[in-house]
């Protein structure tokens, strides 16, 4: 006999790591739709950053990647499934896996910054890149890539002749599709909220490590910032911000994704 509806809901909320999210009625139409993986940063026993007026960017990111998969699948163009539902730890290296498991069209990790500088406010993205493009992109990927020692660590082992193989068939064209999806990011949200200086930066993300999947972890603003801190607070500004990224990923798509600039 199978579970209630609701219990069903409860039991996957608490489980934390989230099924592709299709309507019913639209799931055979929507059966080769991209998959757009929504990864909300921390959770769970890592806070991720405390920010001014008691803003913790655990659960700004939840509520604004709800925010992004409601807007998402009100289009009708997507499936989506997210890294995690509720407040629960969810590592890095898993996060890359669901990504892969699920076949991820683009991943996209929403986060929310704290700086020491408490004037320095802004959204920014950040794609992956061995060598950091300046000072604050190198911290953050190192306060960022620093999450999972709370949980201690844990490696995936990948022989080294697959890992170059795959390597050199399409990480290069992945790299340049997640730099087209991070301009995407930048011009969306500078319609919505200020922007950091040279708002598209590189760093050594652990969580954007996927070898084929377009991928690109946003800055949605300063913790640390009052003015940042304050709007993160209001739904209306999280609901602007999750718009904005709505337009990003339509764009991006729209203008080829990865395929374009692959062939």
């Amino acid at each position: 006999m199978s579970l209630p509806r609701r219990r069903l809901l409860r039991h996957g909320l608490r489980a934390g790591l989230a099924a592709p999210l299709l309507s019913p009625r639209r799931a055979a139409e929507a059966a080769l739709a991209p998959l757009v993986m929504i990864d909300p940063g921390h959770g769970g026993i890592d806070p991720g950053a405390l920010g001014l007026d008691g803003t913790v960017e655990k659960i700004i990111t939840l509520a604004t990647g709800f925010d992004l998969r409601a807007r998402l699948l009100a289009t009708r163009r997507y499936r989506v499934a997210m890294t995690r539902t509720a407040d629960v730890f969810v590592s890095l290296g898993e996060r890359v896996a669901l990504a892969q498991k699920y076949r991820a069209s683009l991943f996209m990790s929403l986060h929310a910054n704290i700086f020491a500088e408490p004037a320095i406010r802004g959204g920014s993205a950040y794609t992956l890149s061995a060598h950091a493009s300046d000072r604050l992109a190198g911290a953050l990927a190192k306060s960022e890539n620093g999450a999972d020692r709370v949980a201690g660590p844990k490696f995936q082992h990948v022989p080294t002749q697959v890992a170059e193989i795959l390597v050199s068939l399409v990480q290069h064209e992945t790299m340049l599709g997640s730099a087209r999806l991070a301009e995407h990011v930048v011009a969306a949200l500078g319609r919505v909220e200020p922007l950091l200086v040279r708002p598209w930066r590189q760093a050594d993300f652990a969580v954007l490590q996927s070898v084929s999947i377009p991928s690109t972890l946003v800055e949605m603003g300063f913790l640390s910032n009052p003015i940042d801190a304050a709007n993160f607070q209001k739904p209306a500004f999280r609901a602007s911000v999750a718009g904005a990224l709505t337009g990003a990923i339509d764009s991006w798509f729209a203008t080829g994704g990865l395929a374009r600039v692959a062939g």
